[in-house]
């Protein structure tokens, strides 16, 4: 029988935009090497990556499902003040490959950070509807309206935390935190549009690397900055990057084994 009370090995996935789909990879990665979590949090794209493979979902299917689909064209023009874009036809799309809306449906639990607006500070879904949460945390300020859930704002969870490694605190024995946007080094800044994409992700970057320290492993595959956060011609190869770190990661890593080992004990 599974441990109730700390899970062997939780997983924080960062968001990204279309290098979360890293995680995917990553994730696959870990899976061939008996490495399955116990626990998911992640904020924006990771929040997603997070649910559907808690929703039962393999790494390949949700790749499959966002090539497929055309995860974008969902996206429709604001007519609000708030944002220039809508998340609202999103939530169909969630409902066909996430069909009951609660977080007890998932077959791992899940936890997903936004920004409540109101407050200035991370909320932290785990229980009740599933969907809105989900919209919230990928919901990019500027770029989306916010989302409302029980009167109150939301915002993309990566403003203040792209990292959530604070829910598997104390319920994990093992956490690894992943991170999909890492920097590589830029000499020459060309544009207004590359100027400002670089100082967000180093805002982001910052508060991911400040929760290292929180996290048993961290694993961050080089160079995934620099595809843009909408690139999605990119999907397959992202995916690819995210695999070989991963291995690359577990090679270097002589606990892996144990690691293994550990969380087949907790089910015996």
């Amino acid at each position: 029988m599974k441990h109730q009370n700390v899970a062997s090995i939780g997983i924080a996935l960062s968001g990204g935009g279309i290098r979360g789909v890293a995680h995917l990879g990553i994730l696959k990665a870990f899976n061939e090497k008996g490495i399955f979590p116990d626990r998911i949090s992640g904020s924006s794209a990771g929040a997603i990556a997070g649910a559907m493979y808690a929703g039962g979902y393999s790494p390949l299917e949700i790749l499959d499902i966002i090539i497929q689909t055309r995860y974008f064209r969902f996206i429709r023009p604001a007519i609000s003040w708030k944002g220039l874009l809508k998340l609202d036809q999103l939530a169909g799309l969630y409902a066909r490959y996430l069909p009951v809306d609660d977080f007890s449906s998932l077959t791992i639990p899940l936890t997903v950070a936004a920004t409540h607006l109101q407050k200035g500070e991370t909320t932290y879904f785990e229980k009740g509807e599933l969907i809105k949460p989900l919209m919230a945390s990928s919901c990019i300020p500027g770029m989306f309206d916010p989302i409302e859930i029980d009167g109150s704002y939301y915002v993309d969870g990566g403003v203040l935390n792209n990292m959530p490694v604070e829910p598997l605190l104390g319920t994990c024995q093992k956490i690894i935190g992943i991170n999909c946007n890492h920097l590589p080094e830029e000499q020459h800044i060309t544009n207004i549009k590359k100027l400002i994409e670089r100082t967000v992700i180093m805002s982001m970057n910052y508060n991911v690397y400040s929760r290292k320290n929180l996290c048993d492993y961290f694993l961050e595959p080089v160079g995934l900055a620099k595809f843009g956060v909408l690139e999605i011609k990119k999907t397959k190869e992202i995916f690819a990057i995210g695999y070989e770190s991963a291995l690359e990661f577990m090679d270097n890593l002589p606990e892996i084994e144990s690691m293994v080992k550990n969380k087949l004990d907790t089910i015996k």
